[in-house]
């Protein structure tokens, strides 16, 4: 049987700053990123891409068009392809609030328009074949509590706004859902979000770690589908969560990340508590990963989406010690690999 080569396989370059400095552990440099990405290896097979971080330390959002050109001819060096890229839309990276004031959400639009500039970039460079511009409402859910009907309509009005911008790059959107970002952080919350920018270039990232929490309510107790008695151990009741979860949110997503979680939130540096990423073979992990992908990436009855041209692994607020230990990504590879095994498909590429 021929093996499976889509979804493509992709790492995530942005664990080596989000969460660091300012207190917390140093950088690690988009080289060493790259490379420790590029010299994994399991079987024979080796990730087939990155995801990128738009910002400082990593890449300059306000990169020159020879910048890119050297950046996608490094990448490409490495055999590796460029998919989906993390817009700075934050108030400390140069952008603001999705619901802030006139000026701060000014500042979040052209920050993703400068992401879409370089996507757009990227694409004709031939480097990034597909890949979204990711975003989130870069506020914290306690300030969104304050007027839910009014900052839903504000965030709605900022993505719609970036959204009309993204179009004419070519581009689409996906937002992020996080616990830790306000009018995203439960997931019929996020849906209602998604609904009122009413866009068709719009829709959801997925992320196992931060998926997680959606089931148990964290920071959104009324939106919580696992009962407030869940054992871990009861499987049935876990994965009964799950069909409910992802057959509400699986026809949005447009950007899915595996990852595993403890069932814990954690934040590093600056970033707020979210769910916490752990290592693929994490025995506290309460996910399993290759089957519970699947998930996301089969429809309720059971047949592959195959909407996801690149699936990517999200490592985030990893210790430096386990971002630079080999045995990490080959972990990760394996783990990756059995879930395109399981949930991937064979496309000639003659």
């Amino acid at each position: 049987m021929m093996q499976n080569n889509y979804p493509k396989i992709h790492n995530a370059l942005w664990p080596g700053v989000v969460g660091k400095g300012k207190g917390a552990e140093p950088p690690v440099s988009l080289d060493d990123m790259l490379t420790m990405t590029a010299v994994a290896e399991v079987n024979g097979q080796k990730f087939n891409g990155v995801d990128l971080f738009l910002s400082d330390p990593h890449i300059s959002i306000d990169s020159t068009e020879d910048d890119i050109k050297r950046l996608a001819e490094k990448i490409a060096s490495l055999g590796l392809e460029i998919g989906s890229c993390v817009a700075p839309v934050w108030q400390d990276t140069g952008g603001g609030s999705a619901m802030g004031t006139e000026d701060e959400r000014r500042k979040f639009v052209e920050q993703v328009r400068k992401a879409c500039i370089i996507g757009r970039q990227l694409r004709e460079l031939g480097i990034r074949p597909h890949g979204i511009i990711r975003i989130d409402s870069s506020i914290d859910p306690e300030s969104w509590s304050q007027d839910p009907v009014k900052n839903t309509s504000l965030i709605a009005t900022t993505f719609r706004e970036a959204c009309d911008i993204a179009a004419d790059y070519g581009e689409s959107l996906a937002a992020e859902g996080e616990v830790c970002w306000g009018g995203m952080h439960g997931w019929k919350t996020m849906i209602n979000t998604l609904v009122a920018v009413d866009r068709d270039n719009i829709g959801f990232q997925a992320d196992m770690a931060h998926t997680l929490l959606y089931l148990l309510g964290t920071n959104k107790s009324d939106e919580r589908i696992l009962p407030d008695d869940f054992e871990w151990q009861d499987q049935s009741t876990l994965e009964a969560a799950l069909i409910e979860l992802t057959a509400a949110l699986r026809p949005w997503t447009i950007d899915f990340h595996v990852a595993q979680n403890d069932g814990t939130v954690f934040g590093s540096g600056s970033h707020d508590k979210t769910g916490r990423h752990c290592q693929a073979t994490d025995p506290n992990g309460k996910l399993d990963i290759p089957r519970h992908a699947g998930f996301w990436l089969r429809d309720e009855d059971g047949n592959l989406t195959k909407r996801f041209h690149h699936i990517c692994w999200d490592g985030c607020m990893f210790p430096n010690a386990v971002l630079r230990d080999p045995g990490t990504w080959n972990d990760i590879l394996s783990v990756m690999l059995q879930v395109r095994e399981q949930h991937g498909w064979h496309q000639s590429t003659g």
